[in-house]
């Protein structure tokens, strides 16, 4: 649709494609609710009021309507599933636009992952913009599938879904001046640059933030979050399948300030994208606990738009993409009807348009491992050992001493005092590279867990109980070809296949829920405590989260920023 074609609808010369009757406008942008017709044409709204002709009708009845909502940070690959499934997910409860940073298969294929990404976001129902993964890998002590330099990710610079440079995660990288990631800064500085710099602060934050970093999506108190606030970053507040920061961070959220605060979920499994939702969950659960609902969907909507310079989206005003939310209760936002630049896509939590016709892709193999060379065992060098400490809900963890439990010269599991062994395998080039720790937190009494994902390098990582439970949960690992498994001594009890990188499958997503709360409940049945041990798992391997962490390289103190011994 030409220039001149939308002012003729606009002018009333002409009757539009869709005109949506007797709504109830909520007017992010003017912060009012009022009731109106919306006018459609060619995808965009072209005109606000009555007295307009349109081909087709759809009478409202006074239903509210508001912008789609938008994500201001996902990982797709979190919800095991690909562009098209996970929009399934999402579009139905009125998410129509996500920016996504793909560093997940970006650590295990480079470019070829980001690409395979945005092929596969193609004709949806789902707007998917891109951050350029800027720390692949995510630092020195790990190896990953592919190194992005600033050079390599120059190319994305010209494509229109790219928005920036996303999260940018070695914060010690950027406060010392580390040469390769200020060039990735240099390069971008026209764009987007979005933060990771959890606990970081005082000098160190400046010069973080000095260095032209837009957003933060790690804080977990409100002291953390408003001093990086008064600092000049956009918060984003994260609500996560195991980050749940939304609660402790409301009451940041003040009428003065909270256009500068937006919505993200980060990484969500599909058992929270089914029975919560996404950033619907967030809106709701903010105005359930006094916020505004008008500044709640705000957050959820415009303040993402603006901040990533999407002008074209997050609010119901002529110009801008038709992306709306239907619903009848203000105080209990539930999607009744999802509009996509115009399209009715989804209605009463369900799409009503076909899923596109997936494009063949040939990714390579991802899984690299030759077992029969690996050693799990951990011989004794003293009695005390440095143990990941895990921490409820949260990624971070606690640094922690303990008497190691020594048997024939050997630190082993003990299941007592929930001390369990945990190993990483370098997956991707076959160098043996193996990490070995110990960590408690899972409750494990017998068997292993193990899977390919693994932020963010996502080697294979297993806790375990004993070394054949561990050889069996890798050996599994490997014969599906990259995936979660569990395992009971010489028994495999579960599997869920992941073959794409190793990290997500093509399968119907409900399937893999189904799948996935499977292997929770056997997990569970080896004696986990944990509500979902393997997304907890996943993280225990990244190490730009305080406070130990483990990879391929070795222990890391991600306070100190080093490999160290696991012996005191």
């Amino acid at each position: 649709m030409t220039i001149v074609d939308r002012l003729a609808i606009a002018r009333g010369d002409f009757p539009a494609d869709l005109a949506l009757r007797h709504a109830m406008l909520v007017n992010v942008w003017s912060g009012e609710i009022y009731p109106t017709d919306i006018i459609i044409h060619n995808q965009r709204i072209v005109a606000l009021g009555s007295g307009y002709s349109a081909k087709q009708e759809i009478d409202l009845g006074g239903r509210y309507v508001c912008p789609g909502f938008i994500d201001a940070h996902v990982h797709i690959e979190s919800s095991l599933c690909t562009p098209p499934e996970f929009a399934r997910a999402v579009v139905p409860n009125g998410v129509t636009t996500v920016v996504t940073d793909p560093h997940e298969i970006a650590n295990v294929l480079g470019m070829q992952g980001i690409n395979f990404m945005l092929e596969r976001a193609k004709d949806g129902p789902l707007s998917m913009f891109v951050n350029a993964p800027s720390c692949v890998p995510a630092t020195n002590m790990e190896t990953s599938g592919a190194r992005l330099e600033a050079d390599d990710l120059a190319p994305l610079l010209d494509n229109p879904w790219v928005t920036g440079l996303a999260e940018v995660m070695n914060y010690p990288g950027v406060v010392f001046g580390d040469e390769g990631m200020l060039d990735k800064l240099d390069r971008f500085q026209s764009k987007i640059v979005d933060g990771h710099c959890p606990a970081l602060t005082g000098k160190q934050l400046n010069a973080y933030v000095a260095a032209g970093i837009g957003s933060e999506h790690e804080c977990t108190t409100v002291e953390e979050a408003l001093e990086k606030l008064r600092l000049g970053l956009n918060i984003f507040i994260r609500e996560g399948t195991t980050t749940r920061n939304l609660k402790p961070l409301l009451p940041l959220i003040t009428p003065q300030n909270h256009t500068r605060i937006c919505f993200c979920t980060d990484d969500r499994q599909p058992n929270s994208l089914i029975d919560e939702g996404s950033i619907d969950f967030m809106i709701r659960t903010a105005i359930t606990h006094g916020i505004d609902p008008i500044m709640a969907i705000r957050m959820g909507t415009l303040n993402t738009a603006q901040y990533f310079r999407l002008y074209d989206y997050g609010m119901i005003a002529p110009g801008k993409w038709a992306d709306m939310v239907v619903f009848s209760d203000l105080h209990n936002l539930q999607a009744e009807m999802v509009f996509r630049r115009g399209q009715l896509v989804a209605q009463h939590g369900k799409m009503v348009i076909a899923k596109p016709v997936l494009r063949p892709v040939t990714l390579p193999k991802s899984v690299n491992i030759d077992v029969e060379h690996l050693d799990f065992s951990i011989p004794a060098a003293s009695g005390q050992i440095r143990v990941i400490g895990g921490v409820g809900d949260q990624v971070v963890t606690e640094h922690l001493i303990k008497d190691a439990k020594v048997f024939d010269q050997q630190a082993i599991s003990d299941t007592d005092r929930d001390i369990l062994k945990m190993v990483v395998i370098e997956r991707h080039h076959g160098n043996s590279n193996i990490g070995k720790a110990f960590i408690n937190g899972f409750g494990l009494k017998r068997g292993a867990l193990a899977g390919t994902v693994a932020h963010d390098h996502h080697n294979l990582v297993v806790i375990g109980v004993d070394d054949l439970s561990i050889r069996r949960a890798v050996e599994a690992v490997i014969e599906i070809g990259g995936g979660l498994v569990s395992v009971d001594g010489d028994k495999v009890l579960g599997t869920l296949p992941l073959p794409v990188a190793g990290l997500m499958t093509e399968i119907p997503l409900e399937q893999v829920r189904r799948e996935y709360d499977l292997m929770i409940e056997h997990a569970q049945k080896l004696g986990s405590t944990m509500p979902d041990p393997f997304m907890a798992m996943s993280f225990m391997a990244l190490e730009v989260i305080p406070k130990l962490k483990l990879t391929d390289v070795g222990l890391v103190d991600v306070e100190q920023f080093k490999v160290v011994d696991l012996f005191v």
